[in-house]
C-alpha cells in the first residue's frame, strides 16, 4: 500500500502566478505533499480573475518545491495538439525526475473554444481525449526506446518523429474521469485516475470500473495511482466559509454539466441563481478544522493515494496554516 499524499491545488484561475508558486511552497513548508496546478485559458467567473499559462507556473513551483507536482488537468484535444503537451510534459519530467505526472481530461469549452473550432458533444470529445493518449504513450515510449513514432487516426494526425528531450522513465499518465466508460477505458489506457469529491457510492464504482479496465489490460489495479482534487471552504466562521464559496467558487454549486458553457461571463449570471444550499453534498464549508478532517478521511478511506486539497478562498496562508496543524497530521491510511 502507498503512503497516503495529501497535496496543495494551486488554482491559476484565482491567484496570479507569483503568488500560486509563493502559496505552493509554502504548503509544502506545512505538511502538504505535492502540488496540482490547474490549466484554464479563462476563469470559471470574472471574480476569480486570473488565468496564467499552466506550464509556465509548473516550472517555477517545481524549482521552489520538492514534491510531486502536476496539471489537473490539461486537455490534448483543442488547445493543443497531443505532441506539445507530450513535449512539455516529457521536458518537465527530464528536468525534475520522478516527480512529474501529466494529467488529462476531454476539456470545457470555457478553455478550449478559444481557438475558433468546432465544439462537439461530450462522446467526440471523451473519444479524442484517448486518441490524445495514445499519441501521448506512442510517443513516451517510442522516445525512450529511440525511434520515431506516427499516427493517423480520426482525429490527430502525426508525421515520423520523437521527443528530443525525453527523461529515462515516462510520467504517469493519469485521466481525469467522472462516468463508468471513461473510468474502465482510463484504466485500460493511463496509469492511473483523478476526479474530484463526489458522493462515495459514485467513486467506488469508479473504481470497480477503473479497475476493471486495468485487469482487461493485464494490468494491476492496486499499484495504480488514485487522485482526487477536492474542494472545501474553511475560514473562521461558518458565515465566511459561505461567503467566500458563493464569490469565489459558485460553480462548486452549480448542480448541471458545465462543459459546453464559453464564457465567465456566462457562468457569472448562473451564478447569482446559486443558493447556499445547492452546495450541499458537492462541497463542505464549515470554520471546523475537524469537520474537514473527517471528510477528508472519507476519501482516504475509500482507497485515495493522493488527494489535493483546494480552500476556495482567499484566505489561503490562514488556511494552510491551520490545516498543517491540525488536520494532515491526523489523517490516516
Amino acid at each position: 500500500m502507498t503512503q497516503l499524499q495529501i497535496g496543495y491545488a494551486a488554482m491559476l484561475e484565482q491567484f496570479a502566478p507569483a503568488e500560486a508558486v509563493a502559496l505552493s511552497a509554502y504548503a509544502e513548508e506545512h505538511g502538504f505533499t505535492g502540488v496540482m496546478a490547474a490549466d484554464h485559458f479563462q476563469p470559471w467567473v470574472p471574480a476569480q480573475g486570473q488565468s496564467s499559462f499552466v506550464w509556465s507556473v509548473l516550472a517555477a513551483i517545481a524549482e521552489r518545491t520538492t514534491g510531486d507536482f502536476g496539471p489537473g488537468v490539461t486537455a490534448p484535444t483543442f488547445r493543443w495538439h497531443p505532441a506539445m503537451v507530450a513535449q512539455a510534459s516529457a521536458t518537465l519530467a527530464s528536468m525534475y525526475p520522478g516527480r512529474h505526472w501529466l494529467g488529462l481530461g476531454s476539456g470545457e469549452a470555457l478553455n478550449e473554444h478559444i481557438v475558433g473550432g468546432y465544439w462537439p458533444e461530450a462522446p467526440e470529445r471523451i473519444n479524442r481525449m484517448f486518441e490524445a493518449i495514445e499519441i501521448i504513450s506512442k510517443l513516451f515510449a517510442g522516445s525512450i526506446a529511440g525511434k520515431d513514432v506516427k499516427h493517423s487516426g480520426q482525429f490527430f494526425k502525426l508525421e515520423s518523429t520523437r521527443l528530443w528531450t525525453m527523461p529515462e522513465v515516462a510520467p504517469e499518465i493519469l485521466v481525469a474521469t467522472a462516468g463508468p466508460v471513461t473510468a474502465k477505458r482510463a484504466g485500460r489506457l493511463a496509469d492511473g485516475l483523478i476526479t474530484v469529491g463526489a458522493p462515495l457510492e459514485k467513486i467506488s464504482m469508479l473504481f470497480g470500473k477503473f479497475d476493471d479496465g486495468a485487469r482487461e489490460a493485464g494490468k494491476d489495479p492496486s499499484i495504480m495511482p488514485k487522485v482526487l482534487q477536492l474542494h472545501m471552504s474553511w475560514a473562521e466562521t461558518d458565515e465566511e466559509a459561505m461567503t467566500s464559496a458563493l464569490h469565489e467558487w459558485p460553480n462548486g454549486g452549480m448542480k448541471f454539466p458545465k462543459g459546453d458553457i464559453r464564457s465567465p461571463f456566462e457562468f457569472e449570471q448562473m451564478a447569482k441563481l446559486v443558493r447556499p444550499e445547492d452546495f450541499e453534498g458537492r462541497m463542505i464549508i464549515s470554520a471546523d478544522p475537524d469537520e474537514h478532517r473527517k471528510y477528508i478521511q472519507k476519501f482516504v478511506d475509500l482507497g485515495f493515494d493522493r488527494i489535493y486539497l483546494h480552500n476556495v478562498g482567499r484566505n489561503q496562508k490562514q488556511w494552510i496554516d491551520v490545516f498543517g496543524a491540525s488536520v494532515l497530521p491526523k489523517l490516516v491510511r
